[in-house]
């Protein structure tokens, strides 16, 4: 597929169906060869013709193309440090069939070989799955042999090359990419974010994660490590982390530093979540604590790439309900005072929207 023929498919798929003279336009192509590839991108069954609309109060009715979203199917993968979640999609990222199961081993190989027994059953229900993209909290370098995940401490690894690896055992192409990274790519171009050039994407539970786009590019980053927020200092009086920074993100806003703060032995995070609820003081002093330091965040954010949009989820999503007050006050003293009002869309969670974020980062890789 060429790069016009590619441009003119993500202008249908991002935007929505659209007549041949305004793709032209967009990608400032004539007319006449624009007719050539999307004839083309018809015969091969990604795009589809659809009704004639008239366009404007004089001239002739446009036909209208649009994505033939079930042309091809992608397989996503969530890795967590013991589980696995997998999600079939079609080209427009929509979840057709999922599952999740246990991690039989850490061990990369048998990580590989279950994936791999897991895409052959995929594919028997689905025989148009033409790549896989996994998502995996960690850091990841994309190299000419394939995506090698440099380091993710969860599952334990170093320098697994884990592109090669799968398209190796599967026969087929694989993305990988680090998950709040991988997210962040499909928010932009499926979700949330679809059709905005500047955004910003944050997830908040187990950890803190970051994405960026800026100008309509997801920002990587000079070394693969944009969006490192978690030991960004929010309170220079609060607790320590791990690493022994005092009032870090990490060591307020994470679901562990909540338990922490609630100071009761067997407690775990729902535990603290439904004491709050319930108007415990203690769990809701923890919850008003981690507001402010979201806020703090967003805040810093907002003031350094200007976005219209702020996506922000993940599994410890409470703290925007439970900390709302110290969230909206530590926003309104630290944004800038000409910094334009940005919208904070916040999404509800469930693991299979990281299955989902592999799937996008396969389908990117293959028209990008």
């Amino acid at each position: 597929m060429s790069a016009a023929t590619r441009a003119a498919l993500l202008e249908v798929l991002i935007h929505g169906e659209l007549p041949r003279a305004e793709i032209a336009r967009r990608l400032h192509l004539s007319r006449a060869s624009l007719t050539r590839i999307t004839r083309q991108l018809v015969d091969d069954g990604f795009l589809i013709e659809g009704e004639t609309r008239l366009m404007a109060q004089t001239g002739r009715p446009s036909e209208m193309l649009r994505v033939n979203a079930g042309a091809r199917h992608f397989l996503g993968i969530k890795l967590t440090g013991d589980h696995l979640y997998a999600a079939v999609t079609d080209l427009s990222a929509a979840i057709l069939d999922s599952h999740d199961q246990p991690l039989a081993s850490a061990d990369p190989v048998e990580v590989v070989a279950q994936i791999a027994e897991i895409a052959r059953g995929m594919r028997a229900r689905q025989p148009d799955l033409v790549a896989i993209g996994v998502a995996i909290a960690g850091r990841v370098s994309q190299q000419d042999g394939g995506a090698v995940v440099e380091d993710s401490r969860f599952l334990g690894w170093e320098d697994v090359p884990l592109g090669s690896m799968l398209t190796e055992a599967t026969g087929l192409p694989c993305a990988v990419e680090n998950d709040v990274q991988a997210l962040t790519a499909t928010e932009h171009w499926f979700g949330a974010g679809a059709g905005i050039d500047d955004m910003a994407l944050i997830t908040v539970g187990a950890g803190i994660g970051c994405g960026l786009v800026v100008g309509g590019t997801v920002v990587e980053g000079a070394h693969s490590r944009s969006g490192l927020v978690s030991h960004m200092i929010v309170d220079e009086a609060g607790p320590y982390c791990e690493l022994g920074h005092r009032g870090c993100a990490s060591s307020m806003l994470v679901n562990s530093s909540l338990v922490a703060a609630y100071r009761r032995a067997d407690v775990t995070y729902e535990g603290v979540v439904e004491a709050a609820r319930e108007g415990d003081p203690i769990a809701l002093a923890a919850f008003a604590d981690a507001g402010r330091a979201l806020g703090t965040l967003i805040a810093a954010v907002v003031n350094l790439i200007d976005p219209e949009k702020i996506v922000l989820t993940g599994d410890g999503i409470a703290v925007h309900e439970l900390g709302a007050a110290a969230l909206r006050e530590a926003l309104a003293q630290r944004v800038d005072r000409d910094a334009a009002e940005v919208d904070v869309d916040v999404r509800l969670w469930d693991f299979s929207k990281w299955a989902r974020a592999g799937a996008g980062i396969a389908i990117r890789a293959m028209l990008a």
